[in-house]
């Protein structure tokens, strides 16, 4: 999310509409989608086309479906009925029942109680509010009646199951939370019962009114409401509210000026909301509700009546204030951060040994150098686990902040250090690529490629230009890890290739490319761009590194044709280069460790193409490089086109061989006409 890396997309054809939120089935990890109504769809991550997949219609329009990690997929329909996606995949023509006549239905949620899903849906008609409690395995279905509300009524729902027992907030107009108790064991009824409600959270403090839109249970003592903040003689301010519903107070909120949808999700202790025009995700944690930690010091708030009870941090003017303790959690992205934690009152002293992570790293900010290395080190032994990642994030940090501060120092050997032995990622410590470019440390960039799974394609490109504009004097003096390129690139010790022929199953690129065209005039024999590496192996292994890194092509293909051409050109030669290498390969397979892959070479082939292709094709020395390319490509095709045409007498064979006595030793001669 951090760096809008589209890891799958798929698209219905032009007329249909997805008409309920497509789930996740946790026991297949299958995607589950309905669109016009009726027509359900079922497909994994590497299926490409929505429309080869699976594919069912049913007979009744469904609301939604709910996905629950150990009860399978449930699908609620308009009507109200309830079928788990197996008793649907079973007969999905069968009469689903209409149990709701002309109510609609407003809210709905699924949870596991005693092993048996559970099924809470609210509907409206006339103004008058139901809730309904089915269980789909049991047949049991329970009629509620919401106990109306004067001058307003329930504009968002949110419900959580403890002890057999559904609490149902309900977010009114009149600006209050309100909390239902529906019961799950109990005997069915003739007359449907009036459930009473009973007011839990005034969203009032100070004078300003918060204008809720939709609310979440983070959990049992405190909600999130997503709405405007409406203050005397004041605009209203979209903002993120935590409450705590045990003492009745606004624990923090935070203003969203870009605006929302207005719709707030909680998924695995992280809020998802629009913001503008980005999802923004912000990671939370809350610990146990005490009255210190509601009250907290009001005179460290930014907000008056607010506590302190949440740290949204934002390390601004690159100082690190982001708090860690024992039991925290803390996000890792700047607008995405946020600690909620307990408020310490009455501590006058705090102990070094009890420092938190930020005051350390402040309390270190003008240290000597080896003293700030030497309490590094030791603040990453002694991190706990669940906080560890973050905490060696923000140890990088500290360290880029000082060699910004102070150029003539570099920890070269600390960064490395840290980089290979711990599971980091580029979010964790956005700044450490870019000081590694600015001092040219190429084998600290080449580890976080083979590392990083969430570099941005502008650091992406970055590198690639790096590795291609330097010179060849400068990286023989290089510490560069040559793992990928050793096995397939001989080095004498005048970094010459020595050329070595492999030859498997009789294919041979050269002779496969005299069978299609005669040599060009001026072309040598030996040597040619598809024998010897265009490259010296530093580079070779530079390049690698960055075959390896993720990318998004519609992101990373506006930076690539800002590529010098020359730059283009000489990368197309090492990719073409190793495009021959695994073609020599019957398994298509570069041997080494990290070696790329045929499917990245292509990818990245094609993508250099797409960004020069015009300059390709007006300078001359690239020119011939593409007719190369072209011939073996042709080449390629043409082989693996007699491979086709020997595929049905090759499946014989397998069948034939299937059928023969594996005990019995004999030697045949098959003619293949």
């Amino acid at each position: 999310i951090s760096d809008q890396k589209p890891l799958g997309c798929w698209s219905v054809k032009h007329g249909q509409v997805l008409t309920c939120p497509v789930v996740c089935n946790f026991e297949t990890h299958e995607y589950i989608a309905v669109h016009d109504d009726k027509v359900l769809r079922i497909w994994k991550d590497e299926d490409i086309n929505l429309d080869k997949a699976f594919k069912a219609t049913l007979s009744a329009d469904v609301h939604r479906i709910h996905s629950l990690p150990q009860g399978g997929p449930l699908v609620l329909f308009k009507g109200g009925g309830v079928r788990t996606l197996d008793m649907l995949l079973e007969a999905p023509q069968q009469e689903i029942e209409n149990l709701i006549s002309d109510e609609a239905i407003r809210w709905s949620g699924a949870f596991v109680e005693s092993q048996q899903p559970v099924v809470v849906f609210a509907t409206e008609k006339d103004g008058n509010f139901f809730i309904y409690v089915q269980k789909p395995k049991l047949d049991g279905l329970h009629k509620y009646r919401l106990e109306p509300q004067e001058s307003s009524k329930p504009l968002s729902f949110t419900a959580y199951l403890k002890n057999q027992t559904v609490t149902l907030l309900c977010l009114y107009s009149n600006d209050s939370v309100y909390q239902v108790l529906i019961p799950l064991q109990q005997d069915a009824e003739e007359e449907e019962q009036i459930l009473p409600k009973s007011l839990l959270l005034n969203l009032s403090v100070s004078g300003s009114v918060l204008k809720g839109t939709s609310l979440v249970v983070l959990d049992k003592d405190h909600v999130a409401v997503l709405g405007s903040l409406a203050a005397p003689d004041k605009e209203p301010k979209e903002c993120l509210t935590i409450w705590n519903t045990k003492f009745q107070t606004l624990q923090t909120s935070k203003e969203l000026p870009l605006g929302t949808s207005g719709q707030l999700w909680c998924y695995e202790e992280k809020f998802f909301l629009t913001h503008g025009k980005v999802l923004t995700v912000i990671l939370y944690k809350c610990e146990t509700s005490s009255l210190a930690a509601a009250v907290g010091k009001l005179k460290d708030s930014q907000t008056p009546g607010v506590s302190s009870f949440v740290n949204w941090d934002t390390l601004e003017n690159e100082e690190l204030v982001v708090s860690f303790q024992s039991q925290e959690s803390v996000a890792l992205k700047a607008e995405s951060r946020m600690n909620l934690r307990s408020r310490r009152s009455g501590v006058a002293k705090v102990q070094p040994e009890n420092f938190s992570v930020g005051q350390l790293l402040l309390n270190l900010k003008d240290a000597p150098t080896n003293v700030l290395e030497s309490e590094l080190k030791q603040l990453m032994a002694k991190a706990q686990a669940p906080d560890l990642q973050a905490a060696i994030g923000s140890v990088v940090t500290a360290l880029i902040n000082r060699c910004k501060a102070n150029p003539r120092y570099y920890p070269q050997s600390f960064l490395l250090q840290i980089v290979e032995t711990r599971d980091l990622s580029y979010s964790l410590c956005p700044d450490l690529m870019a000081v590694a470019l600015e001092k040219r440390d190429f084998y600290l960039l080449q580890i976080c490629l083979q590392r990083f799974p969430d570099i941005p394609e502008e650091m992406t490109y970055a590198c690639l230009k790096a590795f291609l504009s330097v010179s060849d004097a400068y990286l023989r003096v290089t510490d560069v890890d040559l793992d990928s390129v050793i096995c397939y690139i001989d080095v004498e010790f005048n970094s010459k290739e020595v050329k070595t022929e492999i030859v498997e199953n009789g294919f041979n690129a050269e002779l496969e490319e005299d069978m299609c065209d005669t040599k060009m005039p001026g072309q040598s024999h030996c040597r040619s761009d598809g024998e010897s590496c265009p490259v010296a192996p530093q580079r070779a292994a530079l390049l690698n590194s960055v075959l390896h890194s993720a990318y998004s092509e519609t992101f990373l293909l506006p930076h690539l044709k800002n590529l010098p051409a020359q730059q283009a050109i000489l990368f197309l030669r090492y990719l073409y280069y190793l495009y021959v290498k695994c073609s020599e390969k019957v398994n298509t397979t570069l041997p080494g460790v990290r070696s790329p892959t045929i499917n990245q070479i292509m990818d990245w082939m094609c993508l250099l193409l797409d960004a020069h292709f015009t300059v390709m094709v007006i300078l001359p020395e690239a020119r011939e490089l593409l007719s190369k390319l072209h011939k073996f490509v042709r080449a390629q095709v043409r082989f693996y086109s007699e491979l086709n045409k020997i595929e049905g007498s090759l499946r014989e064979l397998q069948r034939l061989n299937h059928l023969r006595d594996s005990q019995t030793y004999s030697i045949e001669v098959l003619e293949i006409i």
